[in-house]
Formats: structure tokens, C-alpha cells, sequence
């Protein structure tokens, strides 16, 4: 579902892992695409903030473990923690929340697509806040398609008739908040000297104690136990955070950033299929093409030298 952690985090060297980078890249396509078809089953029996508190406990567990394995100890300092308290807040706490809230009433299909539209948004926020990312006319001619491509989507020309306004505008805020929080995260937390597991596990940490004190406030507790959606919490988050985190940067360390971030093309069209073949989920013809449109300015977007 996009980098939901510190990426600006150094990347220990390692050995070299045992499988090829080109598969791991696959499982990783594969387990943040299907993260939505999960939220959906999830959101089936429980409420939002019940489904992402979930979600942060499994992944806050995994991190742990890989924690305990590697002898990986928590950062120090006040500072660094209050910093990763909102990034914990802006990569994970707020989106995933969101994109809960977004699937009670809009289909997982087209909350996989509006988290494809992060990129859109981290160029203009760059824009304004890196001041050594300057724009090109590729990259500007990138956002204008990427854009055109989400009104695509949501059918601009049709008055946006049959759409959810509230639960699109919950999933591109969701996709907006992921930029806002790696922007943050590279002026506050660049080379603080801790490892990548060190800063993500402490980072969950706390924004699972962030919904666990939101969450009884708004949600209560669970009157049943549905299994179904509970397992797709646990997989939501030991798959979808957990294990996605570590399989991310064991690919930005031996493939760097940018080939890792190519993950992100990937994630609509998975979730796309997922929705459609699980969930029996329908999409007119806007949709494939608008997320194609989208899919291409976002590449765009991330090209470093244009003319």
C-alpha cells in the first residue's frame, strides 16, 4: 500500500538473501494489492478503527519478532520519539484508518486506485516543501496526466454520478497522508543512526497505542468474534505491514529505492483483479482506463532528469 514506514531510514548491508529480488518484488505486488480486497472483509464485521488496530497489533508483532532475531534494540531520545510519533500517525495511524472508513462504501477496486494516486500527490507537496526538487516538464506533464487519469476514474464527465463522494474523498486523503508523512519524515528522521527495523518497529508501536486509545472511544469492543474477517486482519496486518515492511527494504538495500517504489504500479491492477474475482466486484470501462492514465503519470512524476 505504498512505503508505510521511515524510508529515509539507513539500510544496514546484509547477506544476500536467498530468493531473487524479482520474486520477492512479485510477493510483496501481491500482498499490498490484495491488502484491500482484506480491508473489505475486515470492515464486513468490525468496525474501521477495530480493522486497523488489528492491523497495527499483527504488524507491531512481526516487527517485533524480526526485532528480537536480528538483537535490534529500540531508538533513545524523546525527540526521535515524538518525531515517530507522527509518522507513525501520518504513514499508518491516519491512512489506514481512512482507507477503512473508505471501503464501507466504496469498492476495494477503487480504493486500490486512489492509493495509486500517492505519487500524484508527493510531487506536489515536493514541489513545495524540497526545495532541491525542482519540477521538469516531464514530471509536470506527468501530474496533469495522472490527474486527468483520477477524473477518469471517477467519471468527471458524468457529474461523478453513482460515486461516493465521502468514501473517494477518505481514500485520496488516505493516498495524500503517505506523502505528507515521508516528507516529514525526511526533514526530521534522515540518518539518525538507527536501523530501518529499529525506527518501523518503534514507529507501529506507536501508532497502535494511537488507536488503541481511539478506538474504544469510537468503536467499543467487538459484541462477536466473525472469523473470517478476523483472519483477514491478521493477515492484513502480519502480511500487509509486518512482513511487507521487511520485504521492502531487503529490496531497497540490494535493488535501491527507486526500482522498489516500481512496486507501486503494481498495486491497482492487483487489487483491481483481486476485487473483481473475490469479491464479484463490477467495473465500467472508466476504471481500467482511468487507472492506466494514472499508472503512467505517476511514473512520470518520479522521472529525476527531463528536458
Amino acid at each position: 500500500m505504498t512505503t508505510a514506514t521511515v524510508t529515509e531510514a539507513p539500510v544496514r548491508a546484509s547477506r544476500r538473501p536467498a530468493l531473487d529480488w524479482r520474486l520477492r518484488f512479485g510477493v510483496l505486488s501481491l500482498i499490498w494489492g490484495f491488502s484491500f480486497l482484506l480491508i473489505k472483509v475486515g470492515t464486513e464485521a468490525y468496525a474501521p478503527f477495530q480493522v486497523t488496530l488489528g492491523r497495527l497489533v499483527f504488524g507491531t508483532l512481526v516487527l517485533a519478532v524480526a526485532m528480537v532475531v536480528k538483537r535490534e534494540r529500540l531508538p533513545r531520545g524523546v525527540r526521535t520519539w515524538g518525531h515517530l510519533a507522527v509518522a507513525g500517525f501520518l504513514l499508518n495511524a491516519l491512512p489506514f484508518s481512512l482507507f477503512a472508513y473508505a471501503e464501507l462504501t466504496i469498492p476495494s477496486t477503487l480504493a486500490g486506485i486512489c492509493n495509486a494516486t500517492s505519487p500524484l500527490w508527493g510531487m506536489v507537496l515536493s514541489l513545495v516543501a524540497l526545495s532541491e526538487d525542482r519540477p521538469t516538464r516531464v514530471r509536470v506533464a506527468g501530474l496533469g496526466l495522472g490527474f486527468l487519469g483520477v477524473l477518469t476514474v471517477l467519471g468527471a464527465w458524468q457529474g461523478f454520478s453513482g460515486l461516493d463522494a465521502r468514501g473517494t474523498t477518505m481514500a485520496l486523503l488516505a493516498s495524500l497522508s503517505y506523502p505528507v508523512g515521508w516528507i516529514y519524515v525526511r526533514r526530521t528522521l534522515a540518518g539518525v543512526g538507527y536501523s530501518h527495523i529499529s525506527l518501523t518497529g518503534a514507529q507501529l508501536l506507536l501508532a497502535t497505542l494511537q488507536l488503541a486509545v481511539v478506538t474504544p472511544l469510537f468503536a467499543g469492543v467487538p459484541t462477536r468474534v466473525a472469523v473470517l474477517p478476523l483472519l483477514a486482519v491478521a493477515a492484513l496486518g502480519a502480511l500487509g505491514t509486518g512482513l511487507a515492511v521487511l520485504l521492502q527494504y531487503g529490496l531497497v538495500a540490494e535493488v535501491g529505492p527507486t526500482t522498489a517504489q516500481m512496486v507501486t504500479y503494481f498495486i491497482p491492477v492487483i487489487a483491481t483483479g483481486a476485487g473483481i474475482a473475490v469479491l464479484g466486484e463490477s467495473v465500467g470501462w472508466p476504471t481500467p482506463v482511468g487507472a492506466v492514465v494514472v499508472l503512467a503519470g505517476a511514473a512520470l512524476t518520479q522521472v529525476r532528469r527531463g528536458v
